[in-house]
C-alpha cells in the first residue's frame, strides 16, 4: 500500500510538471511571433490582416486535428456558446486590437509591459471563480516575473492616459483567455474544440474589422507570403495554443499565466539571434528575474507530499 501511494504521488508530480512545461513551451513559441510579423508587414499586411491570417490558418489546422482525432468535437451546446465567444472575441481579438492601439499611442516596450499585467488579472479572477489560493510564493513570483518583463522590454517612450487604458485592456483580454478556456475545459470540451472555435471567431472578428479580401489575396499571391503565413499560424498560434490549453487541464490558470511571462524573454532572444539586436544589461537582469520566477514557482512546496 505504501508503494502504491508513493507511486501515485510520483505520477501526480510528473503530470503537474508536464502541464507546466507545456505552458512554458507555449510562451517560447509565442515569443517567435515578431519574427513572422515583421516579414508579413514587409509583404504589405497590416496589423488586423496579420491577426486574420494567423488565426485563420490555425483554425484550419485545428479543424483537421478534430477531423482526425474526434469529429464529434465540433459539436457544442448552444448554452455554452458564450464561453467560446469569450475566448475568441473578448480575449483573442480584443486583446490583440487593444495591444495594437497601445503600440500606436506609446512605445512598444511600454505597451509590452502593460500587456504583462495579465498574470495579475488572472490571479484576481481565479480567486473567486476557481477558488485558487493566493500564496506568498505566487505573489513573489508574480512580482519577479513582472519586474523581469519591465527590464526585458525596457522603460521609456511616450505615455498617455488613452494608451495606458488600451494597454491595460490588452492585459485583461490576454488574461481572459486563461479564464474562458478553463471554463470550457471544465464543461467537458476538449482543448482542440476550445482552440478551434476561439481561433475561428477571432479570425472572423479580425476580418470584419480589417477586411477579408486584401489579407487572403496577398497570402496566396506568392510563396514568399504564403510560407510566413503558414509559419505564424502553425508555430505561433496552433502549437502554442494547443500546448497552453492542454496546460490548463492540469495547471492553475494563475500559475500558467506567470510561466508565460517567459514570452518577452523568448522575443528578446529572437531579436538578438535573428535581427542582431543588442542585449542590454537591464535585459539580462530581466531574463534572470523571469527565469527565477518560473523556477521558484515550480519548486516543491513544504507539506505538498
Amino acid at each position: 500500500m505504501c508503494y502504491n501511494k508513493q507511486e501515485s504521488v510520483e505520477k501526480g508530480d510528473f503530470a503537474m510538471k508536464k502541464h507546466e512545461m507545456c505552458a512554458l513551451i507555449a510562451a517560447l513559441l509565442w515569443g517567435l511571433t515578431g519574427m513572422f510579423t515583421r516579414t508579413l508587414n514587409q509583404a504589405g499586411l497590416v496589423s488586423m490582416g496579420v491577426v486574420l491570417v494567423r488565426c485563420l490558418s490555425a483554425t484550419v489546422l485545428f479543424a483537421v486535428t478534430l477531423l482526425v482525432k474526434n469529429p464529434k468535437g465540433f459539436r457544442i451546446k448552444l448554452k455554452d456558446a458564450w464561453v467560446f465567444f469569450g475566448s475568441g472575441i473578448v480575449s483573442l481579438l480584443c486583446f490583440t486590437f487593444c495591444y495594437f492601439q497601445a503600440i500606436e499611442l506609446m512605445s512598444l516596450s511600454t505597451a509590452a509591459i502593460l500587456l504583462y499585467t495579465a498574470p495579475m488579472f488572472v490571479m484576481l479572477i481565479s480567486l473567486p471563480l476557481f477558488k485558487e489560493k493566493i500564496t506568498g510564493m505566487k505573489v513573489l513570483c508574480l512580482i519577479l516575473a513582472f519586474a523581469g518583463c519591465v527590464l526585458v522590454s525596457g522603460i521609456g517612450g511616450t505615455v498617455n492616459l488613452k494608451g495606458i487604458l488600451y494597454g491595460l485592456g490588452a492585459g485583461l483580454g490576454y488574461a481572459l483567455y486563461s479564464v474562458f478556456a478553463r471554463l470550457a475545459l471544465d464543461k467537458g470540451y476538449s482543448s482542440n474544440t476550445v482552440n478551434f472555435y476561439s481561433c475561428l471567431l477571432a479570425s472572423v472578428g479580425a476580418g470584419c474589422i480589417g477586411g477579408f479580401a486584401q489579407p487572403i489575396s496577398l497570402t496566396f499571391s506568392n510563396w514568399s507570403t504564403l510560407l510566413p503565413v503558414v509559419g505564424i499560424g502553425f508555430v505561433c498560434c496552433y502549437l502554442p495554443y494547443l500546448s497552453y490549453t492542454f496546460a490548463l487541464t492540469g495547471c492553475e490558470p494563475s500559475r500558467a499565466s506567470i510561466i508565460c511571462t517567459a514570452e518577452p524573454v523568448s522575443a528578446t532572444l529572437v531579436g538578438i539571434i535573428v535581427f542582431q539586436e543588442t542585449l542590454t544589461a537591464p535585459a539580462i537582469i530581466g531574463i534572470v528575474l523571469t527565469v527565477a520566477a518560473i523556477v521558484l514557482l515550480n519548486l516543491p512546496q513544504k507539506g505538498k507530499e
